[in-house]
């Protein structure tokens, strides 16, 4: 990892190192998606590597699932587990009791499920994905591509009974063909501006036909670990309500952190 990283790259990391200290060896590990999730990776192949750290992973995401493999980290399928210790993963936005906003990587569906099936969630974030109310970040909900219109359509109704600011509701694109998830589903992106009521639109949302997930995480997040430019971090568990801070070191260049995007 190269010392001179951007300070948006630099918190990451350092959330990301503080992270995997959580992890002790026979854990089985659900693995996020997203450029934070790929910093924890890296660093947890490190302790893989040089403490001989005995873990399994089970990746949210093809991507993923491809870094773990090429850097040593053992994964596995959540069929196979059943169940996690751990989940650690990014997210796009986070307020103060820790509900999020995930799904900018279309790989909401799978992150959900894994951080459900685990004892406890860790979110690693740089201090400007927290907020005093979610909804800046447009929500992701993932839908079946058959009928999608007509989805589009019963979401843009329903928003009108929902305390929310902006009701701006598109297909989420890759320069001319829709993104497709893992799950080959569309992801359509909520324009709210402001979340007045998270639990009841997550709910709302699952029951309109046609929508597989939205990526409103309520109550599912145990911890989370910011990180900042200057190699501060701050652990807050919504649990105990304790807050811990320290700083992360950040070390001349090693190859395990090689031609990271």
């Amino acid at each position: 990892m190269s010392a001179d990283l951007s300070p948006i790259d630099k918190a990451k990391y350092v959330a990301a190192r503080r992270a995997v200290d959580f992890v002790e060896s026979g854990m089985k590990l659900g693995l996020g998606t997203g450029s934070t999730a790929a910093w924890m990776v890296r660093c947890l192949a490190e302790r893989v590597k040089d403490e001989g750290l005995k873990v399994l992973g089970v990746p949210t995401s093809r991507r993923t699932a491809e870094l773990a493999r090429e850097l040593g980290v053992p994964i596995t399928s959540m069929d196979d587990v059943k169940w996690l210790d751990l989940t650690i993963d990014g997210a796009d936005e986070f307020d103060p009791n820790l509900n999020l906003i995930k799904g900018g990587g279309a790989a909401l569906l799978q992150e959900k499920i894994v951080a459900t099936a685990s004892d406890r969630m860790i979110v690693i974030a740089d201090a400007a994905k927290e907020v005093a109310q979610l909804g800046a970040f447009p929500l992701p909900v993932e839908v079946i591509a058959f009928g999608w219109q007509t989805t589009k359509a019963l979401i843009e109704e329903t928003l009108f009974s929902i305390d929310v600011l902006g009701r701006d509701v598109s297909l989420r694109m890759n320069k001319s063909k829709p993104v497709r998830t893992d799950e080959n589903n569309f992801i359509l992106d909520l324009s709210l501006k402001r979340i007045g009521n998270p639990r009841q639109l997550a709910l709302v949302l699952n029951q309109i036909p046609g929508v597989v997930e939205n990526g409103l995480f309520i109550d599912i997040c145990d911890i989370v670990v910011i990180g900042h430019g200057d190699g501060r971090v701050s652990v807050r568990d919504i649990n105990t309500g304790k807050v811990e801070d320290s700083s992360v070191e950040v070390a001349a260049a090693d190859n395990i952190f090689a031609d990271l995007d």
